[in-house]
């Protein structure tokens, strides 16, 4: 009962920390209640797919199903728009995470051997990534950064351009490099560090092409 207490209070944090960065990056207002209710949800099914089944891989996948389908249903923000959102999301926080994962390994303070073993430094490695990515979000939100070319509704028809289909077919990549990184850990721990380059390089491409939409729709407006 303790082990599942603590897995779902750490994932729910993580989750937080994912919505969080998420709104804040968008410029989207943030509904605590919906987030938390998403969150609990979310660390559940991780809970049994990873616990009682052993299906990271597939959990993976079903958390980025999820935070889209939470993006969409509860927060009303359009499908299209919500998968991507989801996307950068997903690398921004996985970038951190693995960063965090790195340093703590290079100081010996975690082995690569047992990465998703539920022990004091597995939830030390979530605090600090989850605080890392909040934090993040709120100087976002501060120095008023982020993107403005989601809109806050679902209605209307949604003008699919070259950048939009990129952004979108982005997602592939970036789902199948957060699922293969179990085998990273386990295979080839020596190139872990190619993890989190991997996820800059395509979290600079989302962001990238999120600042080219983003000024493009501006110019557009003041014309």
């Amino acid at each position: 009962m303790l082990e599942f207490v603590q897995y779902i209070v750490f994932s729910t944090l993580e989750t937080y920390a994912m919505f969080y960065l998420a709104l804040r990056t968008f410029k989207i207002d943030i509904f605590n209640k919906e987030i938390i209710f998403s969150s609990l949800i979310m660390a559940f099914f991780s809970f049994v797919l990873r616990d009682e089944y052993n299906l990271i891989e597939l959990d993976v996948l079903l958390q980025f199903v999820l935070l889209t389908c939470f993006l969409w249903l509860l927060l009303r923000i359009h499908l299209f728009y919500a998968t991507i959102i989801t996307g950068i999301t997903y690398q921004a926080y996985s970038f951190i995470q693995t960063m965090c994962f790195f340093i703590m390994e290079q100081l010996g303070v975690f082995s690569l051997k047992s990465p998703y073993s539920m022990n004091i430094m597995t939830f030390v490695l979530q605090i600090i990534s989850a605080l890392t990515a909040i934090s993040a979000a709120i100087y976002i939100g501060k120095k008023r950064l982020g993107f403005d070319f989601v809109p806050d509704k679902q209605e209307g028809k949604v003008q699919i351009h070259t950048r939009d289909k990129i952004l979108f077919a982005l997602n592939i990549p970036s789902v199948a490099i957060v699922m293969s990184t179990m085998y990273f850990i386990q295979n080839l721990s020596r190139f872990f560090i190619l993890v989190p380059v991997t996820y800059a390089l395509i979290l600079y491409t989302y962001l990238h092409l999120s600042y080219q939409k983003d000024r493009s729709s501006y110019e557009h407006f003041s014309q």
